[in-house]
Order: C-alpha cells, then structure tokens, then sequence
C-alpha cells in the first residue's frame, strides 16, 4: 500500500493564494506548471529508505493566519534565546509559520545594494532579479514530486542578495517559528552572493510545541558567483509528528566558496538533502553535519559535493547519534566528473549508536572519472566504548551522565570547527537536551 499524493489544491486555489499575495504573472505561471508537473512526476528514492507511506502531501491548510511581532520583545522566549537581544542593528527576519512577523536589515547594507526581504516582497519588489535565480541554478522544479510541490505550493522563505564587490561581515539570521499545529511549510530560499562579495546566512527552524501532525516541505538554493564566499549556518528543530523533506543546494562558480554548517535535530521522519555543485576551477565546498536521532523516527541524511571544475576541492563531515529506536541513513557522495583535473574529494561519516534497538547506516561513496586527482574517505558505526563509560563510572560518574560526556566528546570534533558562534551555541543547547 501506498500513500495516495492526489492533492486537495486545484489550479484555482493555486492561482487564488497567488494573487492574494500579489505575486507578478510569472510567478503565477511559475506556480501553475509545476503543479501540473506534479502530477506526472515520480517521488524522490531515497537510498535504502522507503517513503511510499509517508505523509508529504495530504494536508488540507496551506495557510493559517498568524500574527507578526511588533518588537522583538514580543518574541516568545525560546526564540528570544536564538536571537542577539543586545545588538544595535539586527539583521533579521522572523517567520511565525507562514506569516513575516519581524525584519530588520541595517541601513549600511541597504545603502550596499544589499537585498533581504521574504520571498513574496521580493517576487513584487525585485521580481526580474528574483526570476534569474529562482530554480534556474540549483534546484529544478522539475526533479520530482517534492520539488514541484513546493514550486507550487512555496508560502515562506527569504531572496537575499549581496551585490558585487560586497562583503557582509555581521552574520544575517532568519528565525522561522512553527507553533500552530496546522501550519504546513513550503519555504522557499536563495541566496545569492555576486563576484567577490561574501556574506554569513544562519537559519533557524523552531518548534514551540511538541507534536504537529503536518508537512515541512524546505528549499534553499545558494549561488556564489567567481570568488564570491558564503557560509550557510542551519539548525532544524521541528517537532515530533512533522515529515520533513529539505533539499539545500549550492552552486560555486570560480575561485568561490560555499561552507555548510548543519545541525539535523527535527524529532519526526525526515529527509535531508544536500549538495554543492562546484561549477568553477578552484571553487571549494566544505559540509559539517551533525545529526541526534531518538524515539521511533526514521531518517535519511545525503551529503554530496560534484566536482565540474579544475583545482576544485570538496570536503564532507559528519557525526550522528542514534538513540531508543531511531534509525538513519548517512550517504557522502564525492563525485569528480571527467575534466576536473586535480580535484580533491574527501569524507568523513560516524554514528554512535546507544541502544541495542537504534541503528545508523554510513555510506561513504566516491564516484571519480577523472584521473589527475586526490579522493579518499573514512566511515564507522558502532557502540558506546564500555571502556570509556567503566572509566568515567569508576571517578564516581552516573552512567547516564558517562553517556552524555561520551556524545559530546564524540560530537564535538564536528561542532567545534563550526565557525558561526550563534548556531554552535543553539546546536550545543539542543544537543544537550536531547541526550539528557
């Protein structure tokens, strides 16, 4: 048995949300086709995970109306706590399930040329800037069911944009609060860093309540352009009963950069996607990533780096835990296509399972057609070391609390090396109150 993905949205509803939010006619078109596109289209197949009966697509809100804050200290405390209360210019967009509830960007970026708006202002306001980078680059509507589910259907994210030649040096934050258990997320994000400029995204993802039976159906695409930098920094924390799919996708074009810092902590079923397509000789992509699964979910993390260009260098790491009955995939896939000459692809993949009941599975995977090149990789699954907890034991430790130092200890090779402050603070936090 399947589960049935006929949706309960017909063109009308489509076309009706569109120009409610008046949404220019592309957009719309945008919209139509990929919802007619769906319909044809097969579901994405995930390695080793069967998704057949997982709920992605029957939901009947696609929309709640939610209220924005009007002052930061309207927040409520658990997202008060991701944000800098004390800072004199916050740069900052809020999302309360489908609704832009705060922004702030500095009048020095704006005055920069610097674009940060939600995806609705910039289809209005910067609608031929955003239909140039709008699943052109990095991620087809086209690719399967869940891509153009959300073309279809996309009801949040954030366009930002960094001109040539600018470099951002304060980090740019989205927070996207979900504490309606009816709200289903279609968000949508790109961001875009022109040639030489540079610029630090960090996203939030926060449940407020414990369960929600609803779908989180999460893009983003980044583009950095010729020696362009960006540093993407997310953590997902939404709540059990949510089935999330989320592909993140990033194209580097020469000499740029793109550093991924992801920690995975949803509490429901997930999919997790992400891949840095280095376009350009020289470019570069690094990809850290920690994972806690715990309880009865099932999840499934592929990290891939293609190598296109020369010179180009591609770096995966990732350290997951497995607690109670979880269990979940870890695929690292570098690839070097042929002509990419003197490329470098490297790996790293580790799970600890704490339970007899978990299981994790790393599959490290290297893909090389090219002959002038550095590849290599390294992967484990296994138990927690009786050595180490007799140790720790022996000085008069718990054996529950042997176990928590032993899970930092093991994870702090990964969230160490994080280089975005705000999401190494809120990672460590959600760490610890997930194994405690």
């Amino acid at each position: 048995m399947t589960t049935e993905t006929k949706l309960s949205f017909d063109n009308g509803k489509v076309s009706s949300f569109s120009k409610a939010m008046s949404e220019p006619a592309w957009f719309e078109e945008f919209r139509l086709k990929a919802l007619t596109d769906f319909e044809q289209l097969p579901m994405p197949r995930p390695d080793k995970t069967k998704i057949d009966k997982w709920n992605f697509t029957q939901f009947n809100q696609h929309t709640v109306k939610s209220d924005a804050y009007p002052t930061l200290a309207d927040l409520p405390e658990e997202v008060k706590a991701l944000v800098d209360m004390d800072a004199e210019q916050k740069n900052l967009y809020i999302q309360r399930n489908q609704t832009p509830a705060f922004l702030s960007l500095s009048e020095e970026l704006k005055n920069k040329g610097v674009i940060y708006t939600d995806i609705f202002t910039a289809a209005r306001e910067h609608g031929d800037l955003l239909k140039k980078y709008y699943m052109t680059q990095a991620i087809n509507a086209d690719e399967h069911r869940l891509t153009a589910l959300n073309a279809a259907l996309v009801n949040g994210g954030v366009f930002l944009y960094v001109p040539k030649n600018v470099e951002v040096t304060e980090p740019i934050q989205a927070v996207y609060v979900h504490d309606d258990t009816e709200a289903n997320l279609f968000n949508h994000v790109i961001v875009v860093a022109e040639d030489n400029s540079a610029v630090t995204y960090v996203e939030n993802y926060i449940s407020t309540m414990e369960t929600s039976n609803t779908v989180a159906n999460l893009l983003v695409e980044v583009i950095a352009n010729a020696n362009a930098r960006v540093k993407f920094g997310a953590v997902d924390n939404l709540a059990k009963g949510i089935t999330t799919y989320v592909n993140r996708r990033g194209v580097a074009g020469r000499d740029a950069r793109i550093e991924w810092a992801l920690g995975l902590m949803n509490e429901g079923n997930t999919i997790s996607e992400n891949t840095t397509n280095l376009i350009g000789d020289g470019s570069y992509g690094d990809t850290k990533t920690v994972v806690v699964g715990r309880g009865e979910q099932t999840q499934n993390f592929t990290t891939k780096i293609v190598h296109f260009g020369k010179n180009s260098e591609g770096y995966i790491l990732k350290h997951g835990v497995m607690k109670d009955s979880a269990s979940s995939i870890f695929n690292g896939i570098g690839k070097i296509e042929h002509g990419a000459s003197k490329s470098n692809a490297e790996q790293e993949s580790r799970v600890l399972m704490l339970s007899e009941k978990a299981r994790g599975d790393a599959n490290p995977i290297l893909l090389i057609d090219e002959d002038d090149v550095t590849a290599g990789h390294a992967a484990s699954v296994g138990r927690v070391d009786n050595l180490q907890l007799y140790y720790l034991m022996s000085r008069g430790i718990t054996k529950t609390e042997a176990e928590r130092l032993i899970i930092h200890g093991f994870l702090a090779p990964v969230v160490n090396q994080l280089e975005i402050e705000g999401v190494k603070k809120q990672l460590t936090e959600v760490i610890e109150r997930k194994v405690r």
